[in-house]
């Protein structure tokens, strides 16, 4: 068996932020050090790197109340909040591609004649700078609806789907290992090697 990779950041920015969605309470970060690795699987160390991040991004607030600091995130303020921002940057976006027409057209009118030009070059530097923004602004824009709540939601569905399906299969080789040993006498060991079935195959949890 292959050792399992570790989560992304982004997926556990994602987690946590699910975390925060379904709980829908305040915590202190030894709670969410202890409650995200029982229940998302992200790590205690890496915890308190993700939850800053996320504080920075203005997806998580914080509070100091006495000598104790509260986190929390609900699903309504984060919606408005991406919204704002999706936003912004789609009115970003729109003004960038107008841009580049703009720039797009001008370049076109000096390739008339093939003359070379401090004008033309400079057109041509800021064409490329404004499509580096257009494809940072695109990237920054998908990083925040990965944090939807639909999709969120989706992506539970989906694995859902997946999870019952993988038992369905399980449950189908079991069965298939059951008939075969007692229609054969096989030894299960030597069931699995002769098809090659992991020893240690189970139902997922």
């Amino acid at each position: 068996m292959s050792k399992r990779k570790g989560l992304s950041v982004e997926e556990k920015r994602r987690r946590m932020m699910e975390f925060f969605f379904e709980k829908k309470d305040f915590f202190q970060l030894k709670e969410l050090e202890r409650q995200c690795q029982k229940e998302k699987g992200i790590t205690s160390m890496s915890v308190k790197e993700i939850l800053t991040s996320l504080v920075d991004d203005g997806m998580v607030d914080t509070d100091k109340i006495g000598t104790s600091v509260y986190f929390w995130a609900f699903p309504s303020k984060a919606s408005q909040n991406r919204k704002r921002k999706i936003d912004d940057l789609e009115a970003r976006l729109a003004d960038a591609e107008s841009k580049k027409l703009n720039l797009m057209d001008a370049v076109e009118k000096a390739k008339v004649g093939k003359e070379e030009s401090d004008d033309r070059d400079e057109i041509l530097s800021r064409l490329s700078e404004m499509q580096g923004e257009k494809t940072r602004m695109e990237a920054e824009l998908e990083r925040y609806r990965e944090c939807d709540p639909d999709v969120i939601e989706e992506l539970k569905q989906e694995t859902k789907i997946a999870k019952e399906a993988g038992n369905r299969w399980t449950d189908n080789i079991f069965s298939t290992k059951s008939w075969i040993k007692k229609k054969f006498c096989f030894e299960e060991s030597v069931i699995n090697k002769q098809f090659e079935i992991p020893e240690d195959l189970d139902y997922l949890e």
